[in-house]
């Protein structure tokens, strides 16, 4: 061809336009975080469980889990959820359409009629799953399991070790040791998106818990799994203990 595209730079414009549809279109997960003002955690709770998880649904955002942390001071004033949602565009058009909603509207207004439940504005992290997380399924398997969110920052370059980790052996070890896996994600944006894994754990009880990586940590196979790879993180783990509220989806 004299003019235009010859026909293999078509073909290639085709494939990134395909490859970049693809990712605008597929599951993202929202990790978000709400600090309240004191004593308006149980009406925030109450909220979400009359109302907002309903409307959640109507708008098509899926709720993956609902927490609350269990060491002071968050257990008095956070709350932590995950929502699916089918996209990006998916999520932004989701929550105009929530915040929109005269339902809504009614409600936030009569529930905040003696002051405000939060204290700053919600903390909110976009985050695709790695793909070898396990797919995700609302369940209820027992009662007063703990629940251990975990996020890994890694060093420069080093991710990609982190989870050919997670891929080789510790997933396996987990599970070897009785540690429930929920679900392991990066975030979307930049620059967490090169060095962050967020993953979410559930054990029975907190004895088992502390039982389960005492196992884990002397266990040889994981010492030799380790042995293979560089350390990839640049600081101590953040962790974060919580309990599920009565309405989460996952229990």
């Amino acid at each position: 061809m004299k003019n235009g595209m010859s026909g293999w730079n078509l073909v290639l414009v085709c494939m990134v336009v395909c490859v970049l549809s693809s990712v605008a279109f597929a599951d993202v997960y929202e990790l978000r975080t709400y600090t309240t003002n004191e004593g308006k955690l149980d009406l925030l709770n109450a909220r979400f469980r009359n109302h907002t998880v309903k409307l959640f649904e109507k708008h098509g955002m899926e709720s993956v889990g609902y927490w609350v942390p269990t060491n002071e001071p968050k257990s008095k004033n956070t709350l932590v959820y995950i929502l699916k949602h089918k996209s990006r565009e998916a999520a932004k058009a989701s929550w105009k359409a929530f915040l929109s909603d005269p339902e809504w509207r009614k409600v936030a207004r009569e529930s905040q009629k003696d002051g405000k439940f939060l204290a700053k504005r919600p903390d909110s992290v976009f985050m695709n799953a790695a793909d070898y997380a396990p797919a995700f399924a609302n369940t209820k398997e027992g009662a007063a399991p703990v629940f251990e969110l975990r996020i890994y920052r890694c060093k420069e370059g080093a991710l990609k070790d982190l989870n050919a980790r997670f891929k080789a052996g510790t997933m396996r070890i987990f599970a070897k040791h009785g540690i429930g896996q929920v679900g392991y994600w990066h975030p979307c944006d930049a620059p967490a998106s090169g060095d962050t894994l967020i993953y979410l754990l559930r054990h029975k009880t907190a004895e088992a818990r502390k039982a389960s990586w005492k196992a884990f940590g002397g266990d040889p196979e994981w010492a030799e799994v380790r042995s293979k790879f560089i350390r990839p993180l640049r600081e101590r783990p953040e962790v974060t203990f919580m309990k599920a509220t009565d309405y989460s989806a996952i229990q």
